[in-house]
């Protein structure tokens, strides 16, 4: 059974920033370098980033939990021009495949929902072809190219998608 948990004591923030540790290393070796994929957990998935993220910045982070195992996790940002960020959502190598996202997607287009938003939108790097694959399959379109310069010499590369909320 999966459920989502929400990301809420200091123990949860330990346990978010470790599986995007071990999850980013999984899924991007393969298209950032070593050296980006560190700088880049460091930045925004650290315990520091997610604890900023929570308290100052308005977001919302939860567990994907397949009977009651902790398996990847989502943030997910309500912006002022009434759309949601989807920021993260990412899931362990081994339990991909499963429909897992899928089910969270919908949990996802649910908070949008409940805050008002009527679209979902996320950023995604222009070499994760199995992520643009499962977002396009959920119905998100392309809205255009984001290129994001975040410190040390690193950019970010992303498509723009988003899928309205009705």
């Amino acid at each position: 059974m999966l459920t989502f948990e929400k990301v809420q004591t200091d123990e949860d923030i330990i346990e978010c920033a470790r599986l995007a540790a071990e999850i980013w290393n999984q899924h991007f070796i393969s298209i950032l370098s070593q050296e980006q994929i560190d700088y880049m957990v460091s930045q925004f998935q650290s315990e520091k980033a997610l604890h900023d993220q929570i308290d100052k910045e308005g977001y919302t982070y939860y567990f994907f939990a397949a009977d009651g195992k902790r398996i990847g996790y989502f943030g997910i940002c309500p912006k002022d021009d009434n759309t949601m960020f989807l920021s993260k959502i990412y899931m362990k190598k081994s339990y991909r495949g499963n429909g897992y996202a899928s089910k969270g997607f919908e949990f996802i287009k649910e908070q949008a929902k409940a805050h008002g938003c009527s679209k979902v939108w996320l950023t995604v790097n222009r070499h994760n072809e199995d992520s643009i694959a499962v977002y396009e399959h959920w119905g998100m379109k392309c809205d255009g190219v984001k290129t994001t310069e975040i410190g040390k010499g690193f950019i970010m590369d992303d498509y723009v998608y988003s899928y309205s909320v009705e």
